[in-house]
């Protein structure tokens, strides 16, 4: 369900910001194409962690958010980050190619 590049990227920055327009996801993640932002962002909204609202106006506006069962993944998020940050050896690692 997580598999991919950008599914990890675009929920912690639904996470951090809220609910988000494509053209603002867009620019927050330098390096995605369009169509795989969209493809990514399909399979999130298929699988319930993201929600997509279509509101009926010229230019179309689309907005994404996470659903409640995609915010409850993020205390795990949080202490998986954590975790990572403990590793040993990090200190020292981070020191010299700083």
């Amino acid at each position: 369900m997580l598999e991919g590049r950008w599914k990890m990227v675009i929920i912690f920055h639904l996470f951090a910001r809220g609910v988000l327009r494509f053209s603002e996801l867009e620019k927050s993640i330098p390096g995605v194409s369009q169509k795989m932002l969209i493809q990514q962002l399909r399979e999130l909204e298929r699988d319930g962690v993201v929600s997509r609202t279509v509101y009926p106006q010229v230019p179309p506006r689309v907005e994404y958010g996470l659903t409640d069962w995609g915010e409850a993944m993020c205390p795990a998020l949080d202490a998986l980050l954590e975790w990572a940050a403990m590793r040993p050896g990090r200190a020292a690692n981070d020191a010299k190619s700083g």
